[in-house]
């Protein structure tokens, strides 16, 4: 039980970080120069917080719970 209660915790809590990490970069003014593709950029920023924030939780993981 409280293994399922900590992974979705520390993957919650990662796309929060890596969310806030990635949001302090302007990706909107280095990939799309374009006005109105602003919302495509922070769309970009999600997913690649989603995928940052699942890579680090599931290292996170192996690391806690193979040692």
């Amino acid at each position: 039980m409280y293994k399922e209660i900590t992974r979705i915790a520390l993957h919650f809590i990662m796309f929060i970080v890596s969310f806030y990490c990635l949001s302090s970069l302007d990706i909107a003014k280095i990939l799309l120069p374009v006005e109105n593709r602003v919302a495509k950029a922070q769309f970009l920023v999600i997913l690649l917080s989603m995928a940052l924030g699942f890579l680090s939780a599931q290292f996170i993981l192996a690391i806690i719970y193979r040692f």
